[in-house]
């Protein structure tokens, strides 16, 4: 396939050569594609599950966290070896490998799937304005159509000075939480015991249900298209058989600090929900609920303060706007991957926005924007999300098994098994989520 993945930054930035010894200017160098994907793991899905988590069981669920993160690094990193060793995205990679009628089928799933993806960046935008300025959720979800614009402006700089951005967005959610947890003082003993897997979390039916509910809302479709795709960012020599297994190794490093941000992020949220709200889970039933009672005195007592629910409200808002540039590009891959057409960027961003907003403001209208039936309709995303994620894992094990496609990359055999495994079980848990929902 001659056209290259996310032409219009492929190869664009510029890395230093295999010969070079600086460790810190080549992981610099590298940084910044796994802080695009790191967004996806911590969406409002991903607060939903781990506020809940906080306020059931308080610290338990730590380990479940854990590991779901520790598995996404692992897919992640079959993602990042395909994009580099074959130079070829997750979809560009499919579609030379199936026929037409399966292709159109895998696309359409996928784009459903990127569409469920934007409407959590939809809804949790729309909340937060909701949270600061008191606006009308349908005002809301309508102005999220003008992010269309904020993500081509930020495309104007090329895709380094938005890497950059979504650092420095991560860093500001990441310490708003420090702040909010080390406001309520939570037990650091605890917490530690928290990250021990606990048998309940077996033998208890919710507590299982509430576990496979933060696993589901891990690892998403969107991500792995996109990883394989971002790792083509760098310019490296893929001539030079060194300098493309550096490369690989750097693109893992960064995928590995960044996901354990994202991991530090969603601990922090289910610490403050089991600082904060448990054995309240009554007064906890929505994201609007926390910040309500982040400053209800009736909810917290005297850690009640309205400069942590805005805190809260600003988070949510930083992390909705930056998963817009996440859901962009994802959305891109898919298209062109599988259809092998182009859009101008302004006019995929606002078919797929228009495509979301539809259905969200006939159910808003049908429901008069009822703040908890919205944040169920981010539930009902994560199951879509949870259709789809076999459909993406399973093609990335096989294809990276195949030596025509990853050449000296190919998977080890112990690599494909565990590989193939982990995917097993994700979709097991998936497809207990999903009757567990319904």
């Amino acid at each position: 396939m001659s056209k290259k993945s996310l032409d219009e930054i492929n190869g664009s930035v510029v890395v230093p050569s295999v010969y070079e010894k600086s460790f810190f200017k080549k992981f610099l160098a590298y940084s910044g594609p796994g802080a695009l994907v790191a967004v996806g793991y911590m969406d409002p899905g991903n607060w939903l599950t781990s506020l809940a988590g906080g306020s059931r069981y308080k610290y338990q669920l730590l380990s479940v966290l854990l590991l779901s993160i520790l598995v996404a690094m692992i897919m992640q990193s079959f993602s990042i070896k395909l994009g580099v060793a074959s130079r070829l995205d997750l979809a560009q990679a499919i579609s030379v490998r199936v026929k037409r009628p399966v292709r159109y089928l895998l696309w359409l799933l996928n784009e459903i799937a990127m569409m469920a993806t934007d409407l959590t960046g939809v809804i949790g935008t729309a909340l937060s304005l909701k949270m600061i300025f008191n606006l009308p959720l349908i005002w809301g979800v309508i102005l999220t159509i003008f992010d269309v614009f904020i993500v081509l402006w930020f495309m104007r700089f090329g895709i380094r000075r938005i890497e950059v951005i979504v650092v420095i967005a991560i860093l500001m959610v990441g310490m708003i939480f420090a702040i909010e947890v080390g406001h309520v003082h939570p037990a650091l003993v605890q917490i530690l015991q928290g990250f021990v897997p606990d048998k309940s979390i077996f033998t208890d039916q919710d507590k299982l249900i509430l576990s496979l509910g933060i696993v589901g809302a891990t690892i998403m479709p969107h991500n792995i298209y996109l990883h394989s795709s971002l790792a083509q960012s760098r310019r490296y020599d893929y001539h030079d058989f060194r300098q493309v297994k550096e490369t690989l190794r750097f693109a893992n490093w960064d995928s590995i600090v960044h996901l354990w941000a994202a991991l530090i992020i969603n601990c922090l949220l289910l610490i403050l929900g089991g600082t904060v709200f448990f054995k309240k889970s009554d007064q906890l039933a929505s994201l609007m609920s926390v910040f309500q009672g982040l400053n209800n005195t009736a909810v917290v007592g005297n850690l009640a303060n309205p400069i942590m629910s805005y805190l809260f409200a600003f988070a949510l808002l930083i992390t909705g706007l930056i998963s817009s540039i996440t859901s962009t590009l994802s959305g891109q891959i898919v298209m062109e991957g599988y259809l092998h057409i182009k859009l101008p960027l302004w006019q995929r961003r606002l078919l797929t926005r228009a495509i979301t907003l539809i259905p969200i403001l006939i159910i808003g209208f049908v429901v008069n924007f009822d703040e908890r039936i919205f944040e169920n309709m981010i539930v009902y995303a994560q199951v879509v999300l949870s259709i789809a994620l076999p459909f993406t894992l399973f093609p990335l094990i096989i294809l990276t098994n195949d030596p025509k496609i990853m050449g000296r990359l190919v998977n080890k055999r112990w690599q494909t098994i565990v590989g193939l495994c982990l995917v097993l079980i994700i979709t097991v848990l998936n497809i207990q989520l999903i009757v567990s929902t319904f």
